[in-house]
């Protein structure tokens, strides 16, 4: 089994930054990607950022020039480092990654997080 454990989540003021972390550990083999979704209430779970095991990234159009997203290969944890944060920024941020636990297995098998609340207010 895979876990997926973040961090970094708070109640921060707007214009503010904050950095989310989180560790994949378990039966790994491989680590095809990682990103960061987020779900803001009563709204559907999006896609914030997401980067490959050949670091090509790609981020939501909302959290571009705010939002970067890096990886740590061999500690197998993201990071979000999120800037100039905004109201609308506030939502529970779930940790993604993409692992295969053996080279047997072709398809990798998609796991989260449990989420960190980011809260964006004055």
């Amino acid at each position: 089994q895979v876990q997926l454990v973040e961090s970094g989540g708070g109640l921060v003021q707007p214009g503010g930054s904050l950095r989310l972390s989180c560790a994949a550990s378990g039966s790994i083999f491989s680590v095809v990607a990682m990103g960061w979704y987020r779900q803001a209430p009563a709204k559907q779970r999006q896609l914030v950022a997401r980067v490959s095991s050949g670091s090509r990234k790609n981020y939501a159009d909302s959290v571009k020039g705010r939002f970067t997203i890096s990886r740590d290969n061999n500690k197998n944890t993201v990071y979000l480092q999120m800037n100039s944060l905004k109201p609308e920024d506030t939502a529970v941020y779930y940790c993604n990654a993409e692992i295969t636990s053996s080279a047997a297995e072709y398809y990798a098998t998609n796991y989260w997080g449990k989420g960190t609340l980011v809260t964006v207010s004055s």
